[in-house]
């Protein structure tokens, strides 16, 4: 009897391998395997004509398989790399459209500058002559300011001291035209200028317009600003980096199936999800500051900028107003002048030029850019859109990956595969995050270790949506350059709300996470032993039945 026994505990144990399987201790052909592995283009040496034992296996389950080791990695690179193709190319579609976006509205911009100062310029020569010649680096000097600062290519340009700047200039100018006929030095004309906020010889025009063009191009800027840095952002997270346990569950997920002869089997759709949602745990954190700043910008667009194009070629009108109005009360303007600075010696002819000037009229300047007066608000209505479309991107990505891998159609939840079968999944599906990684059923992640990188890139969209609230309260925006941060543009330093200039953020730069390779043959697979317990059960049936047989 006891040699019975021994004969029959060999006998099960010369089996036990094909209990991985899926109850078929068969060896079927593998011509199916070889038909998917050449569509993938490898090559079929050593792919097995029909199945083998799969002890060898260290991610798939052991049963009878058509997989060598060779051919588990190579599906494994697979798997992760198209992964890492469709994260970098959906990536990569998101930032080519807001680079777009970001082009059409700085083009346009531009454009209302270089248009709005042609348009004083042709106007001014025919309405001012002299007066526009004598001063026209003080015009060119304003358009200068407002593109420089506007591009953030001049470092601690202030817009109100540069209009403030301005008026004093052509004040100085207009006073010393209406005066040509007297003798005037320097120092009297830095006292004239004194008396500006005294005389206001321009009325309440510098007043409303240092208003509505500082609100306007602070809000420009700041959302150019937002455009570069969401496509910056992008470009930098584009980048996947799989860690060893996420590789060897998609792997799981996608390509062992077609080792057990599968070949037709999809994966469920929440356990695609589940999987997917573990290794791009890191990325989904961006979402919360990345709609943030994509909520931030639109209400900026809508509240600051629909009115842009206006404010911008409406300048050459509010200058020439203002001026027409310091020249007709010149007169009176001189005579307070005089008691302030003191009066002037005569050497000239009367003012006979400005007096000319007057006799012409006011002359209204084209405040419209060609036949396109809304393409200020067409423009904004584009961006807005592709804003409002990219407020869940770093979330739907699993969605993305999924969407034509998992299992579809009538019956199949039933049918599709959940990791270990061809059986309903069931698992929830868990929460977008790493801190909702602990709970994942399908990859061990360390949700004490995010990724350095994109840390980097949620402080700065919550720096950069911070200064978009600040332009949203009319207030001026320090964007500092820092080497860490997108070409030309630069970063401020405060996310508080008492904090506008404070010193630059320093982020310390970490190493990239590591890449790891696939563990040693001799490395056992997380949860083996429970993919071989049928086999286990098995023998201590047989035992046990033997031994009740004695």
């Amino acid at each position: 009897m006891d040699s019975f026994i021994i004969a029959a505990l060999a006998l099960c144990s010369l089996t036990a391998p094909a209990c991985g399987d899926k109850g078929s201790s068969k060896a079927r052909s593998c011509s199916n395997f070889r038909t998917f592995y050449k569509g993938k283009h490898f090559p079929l040496d050593g792919v097995p004509q029909s199945e083998i034992s799969g002890e060898h296996l260290r991610i798939c389950s052991q049963g009878y398989t058509c997989c060598t080791s060779v051919i588990e990695d190579n599906l494994a690179s697979l798997s992760s790399r198209e992964l890492e193709a469709v994260c970098k190319n959906t990536s990569r579609s998101l930032q080519v459209s807001l680079a777009g976006q970001r082009k059409a509205f700085d083009g346009y911009a531009l454009e209302l500058l270089n248009y709005s100062m042609s348009s004083l310029h042709e106007t001014f020569i025919s309405t001012w002559g002299s007066v526009y010649f004598e001063s026209s680096q003080v015009f060119s000097d304003l358009y200068q300011d407002l593109t420089d600062y506007y591009k953030g290519s001049a470092t601690n340009v202030n817009l109100e001291e540069v209009l403030n700047e301005f008026w004093t200039k052509l004040m100085e100018k207009l006073f010393y035209m209406a005066n040509k006929q007297n003798s005037i030095g320097e120092d009297y004309l830095d006292c004239v200028s004194k008396q500006i906020e005294t005389l206001r010889p321009f009325g309440d025009t510098p007043h409303k317009m240092t208003t509505q063009v500082t609100h306007t191009f602070v809000a420009a800027r700041s959302f150019l600003q937002g455009l570069l840095i969401s496509e910056d952002v992008v470009r930098k997270v584009s980048q996947v980096h799989l860690s060893k346990d996420c590789m060897r569950s998609i792997m799981k997920m996608t390509y062992c199936p077609h080792c057990h002869g599968m070949v037709f089997a999809q994966p469920c759709a929440n356990y695609c999800s589940n999987v997917i949602k573990g290794c791009l745990a890191n990325q989904a954190d961006l979402n919360p500051e990345w709609t943030r700043l994509a909520d931030s910008m639109i209400e900026l667009a809508k509240s600051c900028l629909e009115d842009m194009d206006s404010v911008i070629l409406s300048l050459p009108n509010r200058i020439s107003e203002a001026m027409f109005t310091m020249m007709e009360n010149i007169g009176s303007i001189n005579n307070k002048v005089f008691l302030a600075c003191g009066n002037l010696k005569k050497e000239g002819a009367s003012r006979s030029g400005v007096v000319e000037i007057l006799k012409n009229g006011r002359v209204t300047v084209e405040d419209r850019l060609g036949d396109s007066p809304n393409k200020m608000t067409k423009l904004l209505s584009n961006v807005t859109t592709r804003l409002k479309d990219m407020r869940s991107h770093w979330i739907s990505l699993p969605r993305i990956f999924c969407s034509d891998r998992e299992a579809q159609g009538a019956g199949a939840e039933d049918k599709c595969w959940n990791g270990i079968s061809r059986a309903r999944y069931l698992p929830e599906v868990i929460g977008d995050g790493l801190a909702s990684q602990i709970n994942n059923p399908e990859v061990d992640i360390d949700i004490t270790k995010p990724d350095m990188l994109i840390r980097r890139q949620i402080m700065q969209l919550k720096i950069m949506t911070h200064h978009l609230k600040n332009a949203l309260n009319g207030f001026d925006v320090d964007f500092q350059d820092t080497s860490d941060d997108v070409s030309g543009s630069g970063s401020g330093a405060c996310v508080d709300e008492m904090c506008s200039r404070g010193p630059r953020l320093v982020i310390p730069i970490s190493d990239r996470p590591t890449l790891y390779d696939y563990p040693p043959e001799n490395e056992k697979v997380k949860g083996s032993s429970q993919q071989n317990l049928p086999c286990v059960i098995i023998h201590l049936l047989s035992l046990l039945i033997l031994l009740l047989q004695r």
